[in-house]
């Protein structure tokens, strides 16, 4: 924990500059909230008539992919325990809790012909719950979890399903959108294509890369626009909501910043990485990125392609169709790349074809003095997020912007100061983006609780609850973090310089997780916690 630390708290001396910084308020009306999604927490993988999601096929039949072999089954238990994880965030005092729907616990098999009545009561009591507590759902309709048996007649690879996403959407959209105001078609595309189709790194963990991972680009936007269309033509206007969608990114920073070639691979790396899924919905002409379009159009017919480029080209109905439809930029971001120019004999040695060759930038994140507390990808470096932010200000003429995702993992544990000093760094740097003329309109922390994370299992945690998965009953408890986030959601305000102990609760909890033999030392240190007080905000 020390070597993470260090480096911190300079990234924090450096930021802090004159006294009064170390306060710092956002906007009257700036949207606090709080994610999660439906794969990662509710468990019930089969629990009254649910049906089976690629990502409940990949676990069970090949456990060897996750790092630690296991599965979401139960993960948090929130199928059973979602009156609990409620009382979670009304603690946290943020207004916006954003889920996602499981698209087989709704309809098992992925078509409008079957609908589960205890999957619609399960959704349908969770948003009232929300609401009975004035807070406000940010519904996600689908968030990673196809139903199996549309993955085996190709997924987001055939154009069939478009139509079946438009008839689960205006399902959920009919049910829901009376008490749900805020709706996200799909969260992060290019992580859907391209780590699922192009990499063998999320479901259905294909390997295919340079082909099939553009396919799925191309059905996935016009799926999402021909739900925003149904939603503004059918829905809009009587339930008085808002639609749109969440794309990812890390920031890509030029290796050497007084390099022209560097600088034209950050250009080229946030055209391809968001520019792919962006540019089509936000940009003033809609299409692909120019710079994509040429690049892999160029590459196929060296690559004996022929005239046909693997990038698919949208007629000009569909280029109409799709631009403009999100009312607002959902984005989520959690680390920073350094980036150079792929060599013309591929030095970051690339498969050919493939989403890398194609966009051929080299990314790393070596040489840098970057902290990292849990996973090798997310090193802190916030002025990343302020560039980010910039850069979608620039280049897409000032949109609302949503940081719909965003947040750092460890390896546990409720003394999570490193998880408290993230967010206070890059809260800062959504404000300095903010204070520079970027109408971002709130910040959505990810996540609620521990869950299952994808391909690592449950080696990570981004959690601000601690949940016991060792525990029948998947125990809850507040981390440090959750103080430190619901005091920021109460007052509206940063304040680098609060600093929680572990409450009596986080006591109990952390010396449960030790070995016995260092509970009794623990207890004299927990004393002596609780003897020097910190204020905290509500019940936590």
């Amino acid at each position: 924990m020390f070597k993470f630390i260090l480096p911190v708290l300079l990234l924090i001396t450096s930021c802090l500059g004159r006294p009064e910084s170390q306060i710092r308020r956002f906007p009257n009306d700036f949207l606090w909230g709080v994610g999660s999604s439906a794969y990662q927490i509710e468990g019930g993988w089969n629990a009254d008539d649910k049906g089976e999601s690629i990502w409940d096929f990949l676990t069970h039949t090949h456990p060897e992919k996750i790092a630690d072999q296991s599965n979401a089954d139960i993960s948090a238990d929130s199928y059973h325990q979602w009156k609990r994880d409620v009382q979670m965030v009304k603690k946290l005092n943020v207004g916006t809790y954003r889920f996602s729907l499981s698209w087989p616990r709704i309809m098992p098999g992925g078509y409008k012909n079957r609908v589960s009545t205890a999957g619609i009561k399960y959704y349908s009591n969770l948003i009232d719950e929300l609401l009975r507590y004035n807070i406000t759902p940010m519904v996600t309709i689908y968030h990673w979890d196809l139903p199996q048996k549309l993955q085996e007649l190709g997924g987001w690879t055939n154009p069939e399903i478009i139509p079946l996403f438009k008839d689960y959407a205006r399902f959920v959209l009919k049910t829901y959108g009376d008490r749900v105001k805020t709706w996200t078609t799909i969260n992060e595309p290019w992580h859907v294509c391209e780590c699922g189709l192009g990499l063998d790194y999320m479901a259905p963990s294909y390997n295919y890369p340079g082909i099939p991972s553009y396919l799925c680009g191309h059905n996935l936007l016009k799926a999402h626009a021909e739900v925003v269309h149904m939603y503004r033509e059918q829905f809009q206007s009587k339930q008085g909501g808002r639609i749109g969608i969440t794309l990812d990114t890390s920031w890509m920073e030029p290796k050497d910043i007084n390099s022209t070639d560097d600088r034209e691979a950050s250009e080229r790396a946030m055209q391809f990485y968001l520019g792919w899924f962006a540019h089509p919905i936000f940009s003033e002409h809609g299409n692909y990125p120019k710079v994509m379009i040429e690049r892999i159009r160029n590459l196929s017919k060296k690559q004996g392609f022929g005239v046909r480029s693997r990038l698919p080209e949208f007629t000009t109905e569909e280029i109409h169709r799709i631009r403009g439809t999100s009312d607002f930029f959902g984005i989520n971001s959690y680390t920073t790349k350094l980036v150079t120019l792929n060599g013309h004999n591929n030095t970051g040695q690339f498969p050919v074809p493939s989403f890398n060759h194609d966009m051929g930038v080299v990314e790393t994140q070596k040489g840098v003095d970057w902290p990292s507390s849990g996973s090798d990808w997310l090193k802190v470096y916030p002025k990343g997020m302020y560039n980010l932010l910039m850069w979608i200000n620039r280049e897409y003429n000032a949109p609302e912007i949503l940081v719909t995702e965003n947040g750092v993992s460890d390896r546990g544990g409720l003394e999570d100061y490193a998880r408290v000093d993230y967010y206070n760094l890059y809260l800062s740097a959504v404000l300095d983006a903010i204070e520079d003329g970027v109408n971002i309109t709130g910040y959505i922390a990810w996540s609620l609780m521990d869950s299952y994370e994808w391909k690592v299992g449950f080696t990570e945690k981004f959690g601000l609850y601690h949940v016991d998965f060792n525990s029948p009953k998947r125990t809850r408890t507040p981390k440090i973090s959750a103080r430190v986030f619901a005091q920021i959601c109460k007052t509206n305000t940063i304040d680098l310089r609060y600093r929680p102990k572990l409450n009596e609760e986080q006591q109990q909890v952390a010396m449960a997780q030790l070995p016995a033999e260092n509970q009794v030392a623990r207890t004299s240190g927990a004393s002596q916690l609780k003897s020097e007080g910190s204020s905290s905000p509500g019940s936590l």
